[in-house]
């Protein structure tokens, strides 16, 4: 009988997971579905709250406790737990999923023919509102993704989905043991960052994956409020671009402080171009700011995998 799993990874959230839960078990699906809660090594009452969760009525909740901390052992953990389902599907714990998500999911995998498929992602604003400087185009940095009213083939990098709302065929990992989340790309905690979801989309999109996108397939992202701040966008940014430059960017044989020297120039170029725009009070100066911090973090990146090569 096909079967899907909802894997919840979860890390100190527990007042979330009952609200979470509940709406997970009253979402109409034509098949049998369980929940999977990952535990990644909680200090809070997750595991008491879960044993509660197990309890009550409703669709079977599953508990498993993943030692080893950051998001990408986690979520590799979940696939683990889920091998003999036919689909898992994802969502994150600070994130409330629409009436018919789990059937948007189910009917892209085992109607349309997915192996993979994202959904549009509504960002919640927070009681306080959010500050008048985050921009629509801002709302992007804090998981808000929607690409339209109407379902399409993704066949370019350019219009990724995110794994907080996300659904695969377990045989992309079963018939293929390597296919995980890059514990390179690893996010601890309340950490800032990560990219272990992107890195696995491309892999997808390289290897001909079939990935849909599927607007009905909905959930609602719960923004905690210490991101509203500019040094979050700075610092997302910043750490995104240490990744990219310690294992992404291609080697170069013309050095100088330990980098490529263009990384250098392309540094000081968005640098002053941010101060340029903030002396004119133009608008975007942010956005911009993050662009020098992208920079600035792919040059400390580089360094770092030139003096330690073999990490």
């Amino acid at each position: 009988m096909t079967t899907i799993t909802i894997a919840v990874c979860t890390y100190n959230r527990a007042q979330n997971l009952p609200p979470l839960i509940a709406a997970l078990r009253a979402q109409d699906c034509p098949v049998p579905f369980e929940i999977l809660v990952v535990d990644n090594n909680s200090s809070d009452t997750t595991s008491n709250t879960v044993e509660t969760l197990i309890n009550q009525e409703g669709a079977p909740v599953r508990y498993a406790h993943e030692p080893a901390q950051g998001i990408t052992y986690a979520r590799n953990r979940a696939i683990a737990e889920s091998l003999r389902s036919d689909y898992i599907a994802f969502i994150d714990d600070d994130e409330l999923p629409g009436p018919g998500w789990l059937a948007a999911s189910y009917r892209a995998l085992h109607d349309e023919g997915a192996e993979c498929v994202g959904g549009r992602i509504d960002v919640s604003r927070p009681a306080m509102g959010f500050p008048d400087w985050i921009t629509h185009e801002l709302l992007g940095f804090l998981g808000r993704l929607d690409y339209g009213k109407a379902p399409f083939w993704i066949t370019s990098p350019e219009t990724p989905v995110w794994s907080g709302n996300i659904a695969y065929r377990t045989s992309l990992f079963r018939d293929n043991e390597t296919l995980r989340f890059d514990v390179r790309y690893n996010r601890i905690g309340a950490g800032v960052g990560g990219g272990e979801d992107a890195i696995m989309f491309r892999t997808l999109i390289k290897q001909g994956s079939l990935i849909r996108y599927q607007p009905d397939m909905r959930i609602e992202h719960l923004v905690d409020s210490w991101k509203l701040t500019r040094r979050y966008f700075l610092k997302l940014h910043y750490l995104a671009g240490v990744r990219y430059g310690r294992h992404q960017l291609g080697d170069y044989p013309r050095l100088a402080l330990g980098v490529p020297p263009f990384l250098i120039t392309q540094f000081l170029r968005q640098c002053a171009k941010t101060a340029t725009m903030a002396l004119l009070g133009k608008t975007g100066v942010l956005r911009q700011a993050m662009n020098a911090s992208n920079a600035l973090g792919i040059i400390i990146g580089y360094a770092h995998r030139t003096r330690h090569p073999r990490q």
